[in-house]
């Protein structure tokens, strides 16, 4: 069996992230979320910023830093994605990564789903909504990013310190916790 493109991938973790972050109410934009430092808000503005670089990538252009984020913008942002990566061609470009080395829109577009997945979990936990991520979408991004991915992250600066658990934990909670969060 073929394994899913790094553009499914990202479809299917969006429209999950999608689905929790609809259901954030405005009286949880102030919330803590399991990202250090950050809100609610600012993990919505992540999300969002994070379809802005991807865009960016797909386009060839600069990303922008958005505020004040909503639901609506980050679907805005989802679809302008997906019709780019859509584009003949698109997947191969060379783009810059957030961590300052080059790759292709797809490794992109790979990294971008990572980070969805991660943060629909931080969204979930934080505005109490249920945080049980596709076990498909959670294995795919083990396969592809443990254990190196983590790590990579650390040395950046923009990923936590492992957490430990146990042997027979779930992918989820191993995903999570290289990815320096307490499942």
């Amino acid at each position: 069996m073929e394994s899913p493109s790094p553009t499914d991938l990202y479809r299917r973790a969006t429209a999950d992230a999608l689905a929790v972050a609809e259901r954030v109410r405005p009286d949880q934009l102030e919330r803590p979320t399991p990202c250090s430092a950050w809100t609610v808000q600012d993990l919505l503005d992540h999300l969002v910023g994070g379809t802005s670089y991807l865009g960016a990538a797909v386009a060839g252009t600069e990303p922008s830093a958005p505020t004040g984020s909503t639901a609506a913008d980050f679907r805005a942002g989802v679809e302008a994605c997906l019709a780019g990566l859509a584009q003949p061609g698109t997947l191969e470009r060379t783009c810059t990564s957030p961590l300052g080395f080059d790759w292709t829109v797809q490794e992109a577009t790979a990294g971008t789903f990572m980070d969805v997945l991660v943060h629909t979990w931080d969204l979930a936990t934080a505005t109490d909504q249920p945080a049980d991520l596709d076990l498909d979408l959670v294995e795919a991004c083990v396969a592809m990013f443990l254990p190196d991915m983590p790590e990579r992250g650390r040395a950046a600066g923009i990923v936590g310190p492992a957490v430990a658990v146990d042997e027979d934990a779930t992918p989820q909670d191993r995903l999570l916790a290289a990815m320096g969060r307490t499942p």
